[in-house]
């Protein structure tokens, strides 16, 4: 299903995302040539928001709405360490799209929030992971969230392209954004309402260019 087509049946789905159009689009590319270029996808957020994270890493890491089954090489790689479980392995796994979610780690953000503070649970992580192809997706109802806010600045040091899934208002955020997706309200729960949608559609736009 080509991109084009899967915006036109989002927005068939949610009229009043039209406004975002461009922005959706726009988000996908960079996602997609992320991917063509071995990088990866850095997803934060809180509260709703850090489990919207762990849900877009849920869908790209596995299938989502297609199957993604390993290449021959990896199989017979499989096969030929362990003959038995190597079976099993090629015929279970599922190729990946690499995502990680910084909400994930309760280990490493207790002790960042303990040892550096809390504003910086985010952005340490992505010091650590961030690579020049990578994206970082935040994710904020307000646009407002400091730790979002200050892993974005560390993005753009690290050379990383940011795509911010935000209120209508776009917050501290849209101002280090490369795509800010402003979603047309400023209620939090209308807000959430919109973005599970949106980051839906760009998963599927990305599982449909590469497999």
């Amino acid at each position: 299903m080509e991109t084009n087509k899967i915006l036109e049946e989002l927005l068939d789905r949610y009229p009043p995302l039209e406004i975002c159009k461009n922005q959706i689009r726009e988000a996908g590319e960079i996602l997609i040539e992320s991917y063509k270029n071995d990088g990866k996808l850095l997803v934060c957020g809180n509260g709703g928001s850090s489990s919207d994270s762990d849900h877009i890493v849920g869908e790209l890491m596995k299938s989502f709405s297609k199957k993604r089954p390993i290449s021959i090489d990896f199989s017979a790689s499989l096969k030929e360490i362990s003959n038995d479980r190597g079976q099993l392995l090629s015929a279970k796994l599922e190729n990946g799209l690499s995502a990680i979610s910084l909400s994930a780690h309760n280990g490493l953000v207790s002790a960042i929030s303990n040892d550096i503070g809390g504003d910086f649970i985010f952005a340490q992580q992505v010091a650590g992971y961030g690579r020049k192809n990578d994206v970082l997706l935040g994710i904020s109802t307000s646009g407002n969230s400091q730790n979002v806010v200050d892993a974005c600045i560390t993005a753009k040091a690290k050379g990383m392209k940011v795509i911010g899934l935000i209120g209508e208002n776009g917050g501290a955020m849209k101002t280090y954004c490369d795509v800010a997706i402003c979603v047309p309200s400023t209620l939090t729960a209308h807000v959430q309402e919109y973005h599970l949608p949106i980051y839906h559609a760009l998963c599927i736009m990305v599982e449909e260019t590469f497999f």
